[in-house]
């Protein structure tokens, strides 16, 4: 059982991280520690009580990690083509192209490492393997709870109903991904009002450089047009950024109410990022997701999760730079000392000594 002492503790942090404050990135990073320590000590228990079967389990691992991986570059390369003819070539709409593209490159650079040998390679492999696995791990933590955040109940009181705007269609439009958010935050409102008090609908959104009018006020008459109550609409005007769009709506909501409570509504893809967001500017409120085109998805939680890792870019950064650095010590520990390079001889080097420094890396 003391194997299982790290999981434990992670998941301790967890829970009383998610009771503190369930928007903290540090939640989803717990609970990804939470399951690889458990899921570790499960293998080793395996593997010491039936040595084979924990053999077997480890090649199986493998063997379905490997397919894992072609199968995820095939998707992503697969659904950004697709992106590409629907929404065009924005930097934005290339990232699951970007990522299937990056995908293949790491695989293949795999494959040379085992088949050339050469210890340079090898640590070249193993030290995309481990930023490729960082990174990995930091997206999958995103993925299960940003999952996991969508799930959980909103019990207090609630005095606004935040909509985050998005641009408009031909500079006056509601376009189907604002509109989501609409339809999202009007069943949502009805369901607040259930309870008693009418929240107030708060749409925030400015005027972009291309729009005819404010994103806030395109998103009111939608709202209108569909008989929601004019006189429950509120509207921030002057917002170009998700942060924007808090921390306006927060001055507006604090001077009518300083102890507000509110929802924000945006789509499901982007609800982690809007949360930690929120925590961030010091709104007092949790978000909900309305739903997203499946083409659109991945792309876009692609998206958020570079914009989370540009958030957190000093800690990344510095992990990042760790593990370049670890590559290169390994490498310089298996520079021959006698001085003669890599490639010296007419063949390189010999299979002996490539053969044990790779297995080594």
């Amino acid at each position: 059982m003391l194997a299982y002492a790290p999981s434990l503790v992670c998941l301790l942090v967890f829970c009383f991280g998610v009771l503190r404050d369930r928007r903290r990135v540090s939640n989803a990073v717990f609970l990804g520690l939470a399951l690889v320590f458990a899921a570790a000590a499960l293998f080793l228990q395996l593997a010491s009580k039936k040595p084979q079967l924990g053999k077997d389990a480890a090649v199986a691992l493998l063997v379905a990690a490997a397919l894992g991986v072609i199968t995820l570059a095939w998707f992503l390369l697969a659904n950004g083509i697709t992106m590409v003819r629907k929404e065009g070539r924005s930097p934005g709409n290339l990232l699951s192209l970007g990522a299937g593209i990056a995908l293949v490159a790491l695989l293949a650079l795999l494959i040379t490492a085992l088949v050339l040998h050469t210890r340079t390679l090898a640590v070249a492999a193993g030290t995309a393997v481990a930023l490729a696995g960082y990174v990995a791990f930091l997206f999958v933590c995103f993925l299960l709870y940003g999952t996991l955040y969508e799930r959980l109940h909103i019990r207090r009181r609630t005095d606004y109903v935040v909509v985050l705007g998005s641009g408009l269609v031909g500079g006056t439009t509601v376009p189907p991904l604002l509109a989501s958010r609409l339809d999202t935050a009007r069943k949502v409102h009805a369901k607040l009002s259930r309870r008693g008090k009418q929240p107030v609908l708060l749409t925030s959104g400015g005027q972009g450089p291309d729009e005819e009018l404010p994103e806030s006020h395109a998103m009111a008459d939608y709202l209108v047009a569909r008989d929601f109550p004019a006189d429950l609409i509120e509207r921030e005007d002057r917002s170009t950024t998700t942060e924007e769009n808090l921390t306006f709506s927060k001055e507006l909501m604090q001077k009518a109410h300083p102890n507000y409570r509110c929802v924000i509504v945006t789509n499901n893809y982007h609800v982690f990022r809007a949360a930690v967001t929120a925590r961030r500017t010091g709104v007092r409120g949790h978000v909900v997701g309305a739903p997203t085109a499946s083409y659109f998805w991945p792309s876009a939680m692609l998206r958020e999760f570079v914009a989370i890792l540009l958030t957190y870019r000093r800690t990344n950064a510095a992990i990042f730079l760790l593990l370049l650095l670890g590559g290169l010590f390994i490498w310089w520990l298996g520079w021959p000392s006698t001085g003669h390079t890599e490639f010296s001889g007419a063949s390189g080097f010999s299979g002996g000594s490539e053969g044990s420094g790779f297995h080594g890396v």
